[in-house]
């Protein structure tokens, strides 16, 4: 466990034991003039300094400072796959950079996107040494694509400036993943950031109009329980369930202890949220990536929100009968609904399958009988809450 002791940072026995002084790791995928050097002595910063950074760091954070945990994020992205040419790897918030540098010395192409300024000089640093294999931005990934218009200050950015400054154009929805994130989700913020990336996933704006853009992420074990959550699962099961499940295929790499992380927080201790109903003992790295046929005649960018919005009055009551909702989208035309779909007519809302959803979807979006002008207030009310 990670504690404050007369204001230091002190970690637990066994990730001081980890912690190596020196790497001396050989740097791989950067040009062969600087290849043809010195074997280049990548220092890994001690325990004194991982303290200083964690304290000087803004608010609460999380930190991987743990070589051997940075090693094993690094198996579970497939290093044989970050050397392929024109892969990009961004690491959201890196902080004192150790798994950067293990990125680097597989040969990842790497791009640190660092919100806080107390790291950019070390990681600058850094850059500078890399001979182009490492770019250091001023830009938090998770305030991307702010709702105000106009200018923005860094850290916000607008993800078309992004991609303009690292040279980087839109490819075919149904190309390679053209770009791998991978960090740690804010916890004050991790709810809100799923909904606004599948917002975005679905309407093919901000990072995902420049293709399937694949995200590598630790979440906290309760909000993945959410995700993966199936029919009858009624305190997991969720509109953010059917929406994820429908879009992206998800992969569980890697559960780890909130004690594999270094916490820096002026409460001290490591502060794990509390969940009443879902097990939250674990930081879960989730692999998050879109599908290749997740657009098609039936479901597009232009009329995706009405499914978005479909499912989020759904689950508003998880447990009521779902023919109910179905009146009130196509009024008198329920049962005929669910006779054609199979489906017995007392069926609650949390006991239809992700596949029913979408079979539903595909239906009434072809019928006559359903006129979807219901979603237009809902649609104004979302965005008056800046729910999108």
């Amino acid at each position: 466990m990670c504690t404050l002791q007369g204001g230091r940072l002190l970690l637990p026995p066994l990730l001081l034991r980890r912690l190596p002084r020196v790497s001396t790791l050989p740097l791989r995928g950067v040009s062969a003039a600087a290849a043809a050097g010195a074997r280049w002595k990548r220092e890994v910063p001690d325990l004194e300094y991982l303290q200083e950074r964690a304290q000087a760091s803004k608010g609460f954070r999380r930190f991987i400072a743990d070589p051997e945990l940075a090693r094993e994020v690094l198996r579970c992205l497939e290093p044989a796959d970050l050397n392929r040419r024109g892969a990009h790897i961004w690491e959201c918030n890196p902080g004192p950079g150790i798994l950067t540098r293990t990125l680097l010395d597989a040969g990842a192409r790497v791009v640190a996107l660092e919100r806080d300024k107390v790291f950019l000089p070390e990681l600058e640093s850094l850059e500078h040494k890399t001979d182009g294999q490492l770019d250091v931005l001023h830009c938090d990934f998770f305030k991307l694509d702010p709702l105000s218009h106009g200018p923005v200050k860094p850290p916000s950015m607008y993800s078309e400036m992004l991609f303009q400054k690292l040279g980087m154009a839109e490819v075919p929805w149904t190309a390679d993943v053209p770009v791998k994130v991978v960090g740690l989700f804010p916890e004050k913020t991790e709810k809100s950031m799923l909904w606004k990336l599948i917002y975005s996933l679905y309407e093919r704006i901000s990072i995902f109009r420049f293709g399937r853009i694949e995200l590598n992420m630790f979440i906290s074990e309760k909000e993945y329980r959410k995700l993966i959550a199936g029919p009858g699962e009624m305190r997991s099961y969720q509109a953010i369930s059917v929406l994820y499940q429908t879009a992206c295929h998800m992969e569980l790499l890697l559960m780890e202890p909130w004690s594999s992380f270094l916490t820096s927080s002026r409460m001290g201790g490591l502060v794990i949220p509390k969940s009443t109903h879902l097990p939250n003992d674990h930081l879960c790295l989730v692999r998050i990536t879109p599908r290749r046929d997740l657009f098609s005649h039936r479901l597009t960018s232009a009329n995706s929100t009405t499914f978005v919005v479909m499912m989020k009055q759904c689950f508003a009551r998880p447990t009521a009968k779902f023919i109910t909702r179905l009146e009130t989208w196509i009024p008198g035309h329920g049962r005929k609904l669910l006779r054609q779909l199979g489906l017995p007519e007392n069926i609650l809302i949390g006991h239809v399958t992700v596949e029913q959803y979408q079979r539903i979807f595909e239906v009434m979006e072809h019928s006559g009988e359903f006129n979807n002008s219901w979603i237009f207030d809902e649609i104004l009310e979302n965005t008056e809450k800046n729910v999108f």
